[in-house]
């Protein structure tokens, strides 16, 4: 039951306020620095306590991962349970994205680092969580058919994890009071007669003389988006376009300029995309709508770039990450910028929430299966992504 109290393995043989600390910690750790870059010796320091002191409540790093996300889907659990409408699981839910606020990133870039077994087990308990929601919503709207409950479902959790990636926020009261607003539209979005399209494809290789190259770095982010950095050799990013792993060598001067390479060349194609749409609509809400369109579009043909993008940036190099992390910092600027002229009563702090939320929704959208697969997924992100912009 998505409200019953997990129970963990060694949960009772420690004082619990110490596990709380060590949780808390550990959460605030991988979410700033990612799993990778924590050290057991890390966390252990920041509560002033020895390694081996940790070490005799947690087994190793990714048993404390798994326990920290336990811990989050436990609160997102005991907060759900209670909810009897629409507007209680949205005031849940925003108590649990403020409270809780590493969760979203934690969820979508580290728990696939977790071995199989725990992995199935954490995402069992979330879709038993969304299944609750699906039925409360369900209650209140009851011509909803159930798979348009589940995506409105994990939309929402999209929109308030998304929450995570930002770390402005305005006083807690205005900031409850918006994201109850945001996920309440959401949650009142009709997908009736969405329409169906054509499966989406990535676009084509180019066909110059570099092409190789170009697979390679095709091949490289979907890999390390699907399995993660340190889980891709050079011999698998080799057979992935036909190449012996040591040809990789050929092309890149090694596997992390391989990653920066395919990084840049994904935000080069989104970057086109997005201006191309925008350049030339005579009204902001007009740009708005097309470049919404647009990335849409590019996030159903791209999702693997956007996942690595979550995933895989803390693996740059210094240089390079600033680079990545300076284009993001942009394209939120340009967003927020069109959408503060389409909408000019928001200001600058609910414009950039409700990008961030935007954002979210889709590059989780494009990624969630079963849902990702619909016919009709982009037309209901559009109407969802509308919603959220309040547009």
């Amino acid at each position: 039951m998505a409200g019953t109290r997990r129970v963990r393995p060694g949960s009772g043989s420690r004082p619990a306020g110490r596990r709380a600390q060590i949780l808390l910690l550990a959460a605030d750790l991988f979410h700033r620095g990612g799993y990778h870059q924590v050290t057991m010796a890390e966390v252990a320091g920041g509560l002033g306590i020895t390694a081996p002191a940790l070490y005799r409540h947690f087994r190793g790093k990714p048993e404390l991962l798994h326990q920290v996300l336990g811990a989050g889907l436990d609160a997102l659990a005991e907060a759900l349970a209670p909810a009897r409408g629409t507007a209680e699981l949205c005031a849940a839910l925003s108590t649990v994205a403020i409270d809780h606020r590493p969760l979203g990133t934690l969820w979508q870039r580290d728990a696939r680092l977790l071995p199989a077994g725990p992995r199935a087990r954490l995402r069992r308990e979330l879709r038993a969580d969304v299944r609750l929601m699906a039925g409360v919503l369900r209650a209140d709207r009851p011509g909803l058919p159930p798979a348009d409950a589940e995506l409105l479902c994990w939309s929402v959790l999209s929109v308030y994890g998304g929450l995570s990636q930002h770390s402005f926020a305005p006083p807690r009261r205005r900031f409850e009071r918006l994201l109850r607003d945001i996920g309440a539209a959401l949650l009142a979005v009709s997908l009736a007669g969405a329409r169906a399209e054509p499966p989406v494809a990535a676009g084509p290789v180019s066909a110059r003389p570099g092409q190789r190259r170009e697979e390679l770095l095709a091949a490289a982010v979907r890999l390390f988006h699907e399995r993660g950095f340190d889980n891709v050799s050079t011999d698998q990013l080799g057979a992935a376009v036909g190449m012996s792993g040591p040809s990789v060598y050929h092309h890149f001067d090694s596997k992390a300029a391989l990653l920066a390479a395919s990084l840049v060349r994904s935000r080069e194609r989104l970057r086109h995309e997005i201006e191309a749409a925008v350049t030339g609509a005579a009204r902001a809400d007009a740009a708005l709508a097309a470049g919404l369109r647009a990335y849409i579009g590019f996030a159903r043909r791209h999702s693997h770039y956007l996942g690595a993008m979550l995933s895989e940036t803390e693996r740059l190099a210094p240089a390079d990450r600033r680079t990545a992390v300076d284009f993001r910092r942009d394209f939120l600027r340009t967003w927020v910028g069109l959408l503060r002229q389409a909408r000019p009563e928001y200001d600058a702090a609910e414009a950039r929430i409700r990008v961030h939320s935007m954002f979210a929704l889709v590059n989780d959208g494009v990624r969630n299966r079963p849902h990702s697969e619909r016919a009709d997924l982009g037309d209901c992100l559009e109407r969802m992504a509308r919603a959220v912009l309040g547009i």
